[in-house]
């Protein structure tokens, strides 16, 4: 058992204490807003009445994830240089959704993306095709989330076996779907907001503490790191992770693609624009969110070198190999150390501010993947437009339920995967098959009904299968399956090759088919997704 164990171990009613006072918090919030909850667009949307101040801090709640808190302080602590390439990528991405997407989702849209892409087209088969496509996104992004959870819980307890982090991943499963049950939009928002606020301040608190141990001189802090990580200059250089070969630097590539590109195409993000009342504040919230993002994702370059520094990359790894656990080990050495009260309480603290971050995230998402499968695959697909508000709500809760069990049932077995990398396999799909229908649909006249489902398949077949047989799955020692060896594809994101396809098969599928496409409605949803006329 490490220190940190040990000292969380002793510990652990404090750290209890404060997450369980965060959960009834939220969960009184919660039923509060269930109340308020009396059509399907105060479930789904909130009854678009956030700010686009709120509503940015929601976003940034839905969007620092634990891969952002956990993965990118451990990836940067270990690997330096190469591991804020993460921060860099998912704040970047940003661009796209203001440019491209906030804006005309808005105003195009009702409750989900498939809105949007078949306002134009046929129903049927164009909500089939995104509903999958949002269901297994969020189910990518959810296995992350629940990975973090299950990490946090074993370091909090000091429990080594994996009992306590399959109960944790129950625990975190069961309150997911209590929030989006009875919560829905509403509530899910609330929860976002007070997260987004812990975390940044738990983070601003663990950055100041960390500069001012080294004079509030960032060249003393990253000389130290480099020194503690005993790879010396060649941690603050490029190449670390992704240059030792030509495949790795294609990884590179390819990781930045799917991170610029994929934020514009999830699913619990562009289901956010569809809270606020008009285009406009859709706009001023993803500002919103930028500032507060681009704030968080610098303090992580403070907490993963001053983690390298303080704690060092052997106690990182023998924690967790992966690194999740970097950010609650430096909490602790801030504080005083192992075995101290100071120790003990930055420790509880950061833990039960990753806690609910976890929480907030995993809510979002089931609720954007359940709306997703009641909006469009039950009301238009299964029942043709014929079921009541009502029944829509109601096969929404239930579909919380089936689709948090099955993540629940899938994060069991990926405990050794880092959460960095498990997000960013969800922005490859999302920026796979999401992306370039959303584009298409919005801005090129031709696109039909067959390019859409040829897009939407093409790209999320090929970013499945491709992740399937690379070496996240087996023939690497960081592997899934470490003992086994099925890998024919060389690089860990599928990226760089899904996402070009997505693209191609929606042009290729359109130039095949024999539809001719609705001048008519593309002019009018061209006039409301710049103008907001029409827009609900």
């Amino acid at each position: 058992m490490t220190l940190l164990a040990s000292s969380a171990t002793e510990h652990r009613g404090l750290t209890m204490t404060l997450f369980g006072i965060f959960v009834l918090a939220t969960l009184g919030i919660t039923v509060w807003a269930g109340r308020q909850n009396r059509s399907a667009a105060d479930f789904y949307a909130g009854g678009r009445g956030f700010t686009g101040f709120q509503n940015g801090l929601a976003i940034s709640g839905d969007y620092m994830s634990a891969a952002s808190f956990l993965g990118i302080a451990g990836t940067i602590a270990l690997t330096g240089y190469d591991g804020f390439l993460y921060s860099i990528g998912f704040l970047v991405a940003w661009l796209v959704a203001l440019l491209l997407i906030a804006e005309p989702l808005r105003n195009s849209g009702r409750f989900t993306m498939a809105d949007v892409l078949a306002f134009r087209m046929r129903q049927r088969p164009v909500r089939t095709a995104a509903g999958f496509s949002t269901i297994v996104v969020s189910i990518f992004y959810l296995l992350a989330q629940m990975v973090g959870a299950g990490t946090l819980v074993a370091l909090l307890l000091g429990v080594t076996g994996e009992g306590a982090k399959r109960w944790t991943i129950l625990a975190v499963g069961a309150l997911m779907i209590i929030y989006v049950v009875i919560g829905g939009m509403k509530g899910t928002t609330w929860v976002q907001i007070i997260k987004a606020v812990m975390l940044i301040a738990g983070a601003a608190l663990m950055t100041v503490m960390v500069l001012a141990k080294y004079h509030f001189n960032p060249s003393e802090l990253l000389g130290a790191a480099a020194n503690a990580s005993g790879k010396g200059a060649a941690f603050l250089e490029p190449g670390l992770k992704y240059g030792a070969s030509d495949t790795t630097k294609l990884d590179f590539i390819s990781l930045g693609v799917a991170l610029v590109l994929g934020t514009a195409g999830l699913p619990h993000i562009l289901v956010r624009f569809y809270t606020v009342p008009t285009a406009k504040a859709a706009r001023k919230s993803v500002l919103w969110a930028i500032g507060i993002i681009g704030v968080f994702y610098l303090m992580t370059l403070a907490l993963g070198f001053g983690a390298a520094a303080l704690v060092g990359s052997k106690e990182i790894k023998a924690a967790n190999a992966a690194g999740n656990t970097a950010a609650p080990q430096l909490a602790e050495v801030l504080g005083g150390g192992a075995g101290t009260t100071g120790g003990a309480i930055m420790l509880a603290v950061i833990s039960a501010v990753a806690f609910a971050t976890i929480l907030a995230v995993v809510a979002g998402l089931t609720l954007a993947s359940s709306a997703s499968f009641a909006h469009d695959l039950y009301a238009n697909v299964i029942r043709r437009g014929k079921a009541s508000e009502k029944e829509e709500v109601r096969s929404a809760k239930w579909a919380a339920v089936v689709i948090g069990a099955v993540s629940i049932v899938l994060s069991l077995y990926a405990g050794k995967l880092s959460t960095a990398a498990l997000v960013a396999l969800a922005f490859a799909v999302a920026a796979s098959a999401n992306l370039p229908t959303l584009l298409y649909s919005l801005f090129w006249k031709r696109f039909t009904t067959a390019g859409a489902v040829s897009s939407v398949y093409a790209g999320l077949v090929s970013s499945v299968v491709l992740v399937a047989f690379s070496p996240v799955l087996s023939g690497a020692k960081t592997s899934l399956f470490p003992d086994l060896d099925f890998h024919w594809f060389p690089l860990e994101n599928p990226g760089l090759v899904s996402i070009p396809i997505g693209f191609l098969a929606g042009w290729i599928g359109t130039l095949l088919s024999r539809e001719r496409p609705d001048e008519a409605k593309y002019a009018e949803l061209e006039v409301r997704s710049l103008t907001g006329l029409g827009a609900h």
